[in-house]
Parts: structure tokens; sequence; C-alpha cells
């Protein structure tokens, strides 16, 4: 491994909501539908669950009690440690949660691996190709080995494509027992956050649902169906 990166690396004490930005549906099943005809009664019932739902999730380990909220961990935190996969920072013998200092670099991250990754080794490469996400907004407690200085001596740690150095770097982190990692994003200017212990990560609470349709020069994304907000190209 190359001694200059942990020559350079620091600690972020971290107490902050990261952004999550996984696959998901926009439209789903409202619940409360079949109770009247008027969507204001729909919007009625869900502010009275909203305020007399006991507060779950007030604790950095809650006893789930609920269904949809147990299905919202799953989603937003624990999927990556129960499904381990080849990433950045793991070479697939351990998992990790990839969070982002903002939604726009989620976007940036997610849009490449959508296009470079899925897409491109199915073979579809054509415009018009549709995927629905939804960002999560969880928060973080911990002390992250802060890669950022480090990135102007080791350029390798924002290599597009080589994941050579980030994997032993994850490897290393996780053997030591770390909480996780905070670095630059190789995709844009925003930071991203790799986390190796889920007992860090707590309060999942939804942002909003983006679009993403591919286009002859990129990517474009609605936060709002049928109004662009962001390109990205490539």
């Amino acid at each position: 491994m190359n001694a200059d990166v942990f020559a350079h690396v620091g600690l972020a004490e971290t107490h902050a909501d990261l952004m999550r930005n996984i696959v998901s549906l926009r439209v789903s099943q409202d619940l409360f539908d079949d109770l009247s005809d008027n969507p204001a009664d729909w919007n009625a019932a869900i502010a009275l669950e909203l305020a007399t739902k006991p507060p779950l999730f007030s604790s950095a380990q809650p006893v789930l009690h609920r269904p949809f909220e147990e299905a919202r961990w799953n989603d937003a935190i624990h999927y990556p440690f129960r499904h381990w996969m080849r990433s950045r920072y793991s070479d697939g013998s351990f998992g990790v949660w990839y969070g982002a200092d903002s939604i726009e670099t989620t976007v940036h991250e997610t849009v490449h691996h959508w296009r470079s990754g899925l897409l491109r080794d199915a073979g579809f490469t054509r415009p018009g190709i549709r995927v629905e996400r939804k960002v999560y907004r969880v928060r973080c407690d911990a002390a992250l080995v802060d890669l950022r200085p480090a990135v102007a001596h080791v350029p390798a740690l924002l290599d597009p494509a080589d994941y050579g150095l980030t994997q032993q770097i994850g490897a290393r982190l996780h053997r030591e027992g770390h909480p996780g990692l905070v670095s630059r994003s190789a995709r844009c200017e925003g930071d991203i956050h790799g986390v190796l212990n889920p007992g860090v990560l707590s309060d999942p609470r939804q942002v909003c649902f983006l679009t993403y349709t591919t286009t002859a020069n990129g990517v474009a994304i609605e936060r709002e169906p049928g109004r662009a907000w962001m390109n990205v190209d490539g």
C-alpha cells in the first residue's frame, strides 16, 4: 500500500446528515386512498399519523415495531451491510455504505455507476432509458478517517476506474475496526463518505425522489416529474 496515503490522513469528527441515493419507485400505493375520494382527506390522515406515531427514530438504537419503518432502515442503512458487493472501497468481502455531502454529489456518483456499470454491461446505451431513485437523509456520528488531505499527494485515490489502491485502504480500515472514511468524490467537487459500521448511522428520513433519463449527451435528472433539474454530461 502507498505509505504516502496514511502520512497525510487525519480524522474528521462527523456529526451531520449524509445523503443516501438508492433505486426506488417514485409512485407507490397511497395507504389512505381507500378511506375517501378527497385527496385533502388523505393528507389529513397522513398528518394525523405522523403527529401521533411514537418517536422511534429519536434514539441511535431504536426498537422497530412497524414494517414500513423497518423497511426504511433496511433501504437507507442496512442493505449494503447485508448484500456485499465490489465498490471503490471494498473488494466484495465486506459491505460499505456510501453517503455524500449533498444530493448533487450523490447524483454525479450514481449516474456514473448506473451508466458505466449496469447499462453499459447490459448493452443499453440508447437515449430514453429511465430509472427512479429515492434520496434519504441519514445521520452519521463518528470519527471518520479523512483521506481528503492525501488526495493532492496520491492522485490514485480519485482514479476514475482503477480501485486497486482504494480497495486496499478500505480493507485495512475494515480489518482495524474503523467506522469509516471521508474523501473527495472522483466524479465532482463534493465529498463522499464510506461507512463500515452501521452502528454510527441513524434517523433515516426521505428527502426526495429523482428520475434519471439517458439522453444523447448524458443523463437528465428530474426532481419533479416533467421538470428538468440537473444534467450530467458524459
